[in-house]
């Protein structure tokens, strides 16, 4: 019995994988109801013959559990003391959760990278704009009705950028009067980037917008744009088309028909609308494209003389192409997102399907 109570407990004790493995091993051989510990207690009920035979193996065996107990646990706590903890390569492992992009992250991620594979530029500018760059210098001056459009979150006690006006001079000046607000578009990154770079050029314009309206299924106070700029000396609606053309190829994966209508925007001469024709029922009509067929997806027109001059452009001399995409649109497009607010709902059973 002896015997087979010493090879079970060597061997388990020599093949344990972790410190924890070994004390239980030690409860249950040599701790008070171990089982060394009731041979030793039934001595007594042995005869002195029978005594003198048993009492000296069990005593021994309870040395060398106790030794190799000793040195298993050493050569764990040496392990933890050096960084390497014993690792238990039988227990199963722990989950890590992992965070996901949330899909408007996603698909401007994707039409970044559309419109830098063909050659375009990716700029961005302050999201508190001036009433110069917001409006004026886009051909919308002050009481003109097309201001009606924007509904504007104005910033008060703002009347200036700076207020280190000695510093200007007065064309600078003229650039930061007026009130301060939060950019309605971010058209105004086309006035300040051609200030400071001369054609020809194209670049994508990227950032959020706000606008003072109710939200609705498909309406926010904030929500996010992409401005597309092309400036040269030939530059064509025949460009705009084909660009546009191209980029809803890529980002839909599928050849997408294509749609313009006229329309009036106050920095764009002539100005356009873009419809793709619906991906969701391929034109036979339904809920998404309101049984018309069409999906209005952006605006866009020549860049008005106006705007070349605020720029210092001869409108003589260049012409191009701007056009307007809403981000959010995009997304509930591609990914048949019914409702604007989820994409701020922080509702992560909503982020985790991307």
């Amino acid at each position: 019995m002896i015997e087979d109570i010493k090879k079970e407990a060597l061997e388990l004790i020599r093949s344990a994988k972790d410190s924890a493995a070994v004390e239980r091993l030690r409860i249950r051989f040599l701790g008070r109801k171990g089982e060394i510990s009731k041979i030793l207690r039934s001595l007594k009920d042995l005869s002195v013959k029978e005594r003198q035979t048993v009492g000296p193996v069990a005593q021994q065996l309870k040395k060398d559990i106790e030794r190799l107990i000793q040195e298993k646990t050493a050569v764990f706590s040496k392990s933890i003391q050096q960084g390497l903890p014993g690792i238990d390569i039988t227990m199963p492992g722990k989950k890590i959760k992992i965070g996901y992009l949330h899909p408007l992250t996603l698909i401007e991620k994707e039409i970044r990278g559309i419109f830098k594979a063909m050659n375009f530029s990716v700029v961005e500018g302050p999201e508190v704009e001036t009433e110069y760059y917001n409006f004026d210098a886009l051909n919308i001056p002050k009481n003109h009705p097309a201001r009606d459009m924007w509904d504007t979150f104005w910033l008060q006690n703002s009347q200036q950028l700076t207020s280190d006006k000695e510093q200007l001079t007065k064309g600078q000046e003229s650039k930061v009067k007026g009130q301060m607000l939060l950019r309605t578009h971010t058209s105004p990154v086309q006035i300040r980037y051609m200030e400071t770079h001369k054609p020809p050029f194209q670049i994508i314009v990227p950032g959020r917008v706000f606008r003072y309206e109710a939200t609705d299924a498909s309406h926010e106070i904030n929500f996010y744009q992409i401005e597309g700029l092309m400036v040269g000396k030939t530059v064509t609606l025949a460009n705009f088309k084909f660009v546009i053309q191209e980029f809803f190829k890529r980002l839909f994966r599928s050849d997408i028909e294509i749609r313009f209508r006229p329309s009036y925007f106050p920095f764009v001469e002539p100005g356009l609308e873009v419809d793709i024709r619906c991906i969701k029922c391929g034109g036979r009509g339904c809920g998404i494209c309101k049984d018309s067929g069409w999906l209005e997806v952006m605006g866009a027109g020549m860049v008005h003389p106006r705007v070349f001059e605020a720029a210092h452009y001869n409108p003589r001399d260049f012409q191009g192409f701007a056009f307007g995409l809403g981000l959010e649109r995009m997304a509930m497009i591609k990914y048949n997102i019914p409702d604007i607010r989820l994409f701020y709902s922080g509702d992560l059973r909503f982020i985790q399907q991307f």
